[in-house]
């Protein structure tokens, strides 16, 4: 086991949200990165609110994704995909993508991603 890692268990009652200041009816709560000892991979919870969207943006690093509930469209460069509970998607770095959820109902999804930096930038 590596010495600067130990092992963590966090509740679901101790992970905070906040709503994604780009988008429309997204809130993302992390709920393991380094700052919880976790070297190499960061894991965050996205809700995705009935009617919310996600503006076209990409991010310096690779995505891999998993729908919990709920079903959204995501578009990744010039295709679209809708996506329902059970879903997996890996989301490439530098790919333009976005989201939409035109049901009535909220969708939840599973985000990892290297830990770093992930500068994100908007395409308009």
């Amino acid at each position: 086991m590596d010495s600067e890692s130990e092992p963590l268990v966090r509740h679901a009652e101790d992970i905070e949200y906040e709503s994604v200041e780009a988008a429309n009816g997204l809130s993302k709560g992390v709920l393991i990165n380094e700052d919880h000892g976790a070297p190499n991979v960061a894991i965050r919870r996205f809700t995705l609110t009935a009617g919310g969207e996600v503006p076209e943006h990409t991010n310096e690093i690779e995505h891999e994704q998993y729908v919990l509930h709920g079903e959204y469209v995501v578009g990744i460069e010039d295709t679209e995909y809708t996506v329902s509970a059970g879903d997996s998607l890996h989301i490439p770095d530098g790919a333009v993508h976005w989201y939409h959820n035109p049901s009535d109902t909220e969708a939840a999804f599973i985000c990892a991603v290297p830990t770093g930096d992930d500068d994100i930038e908007l395409v308009e």
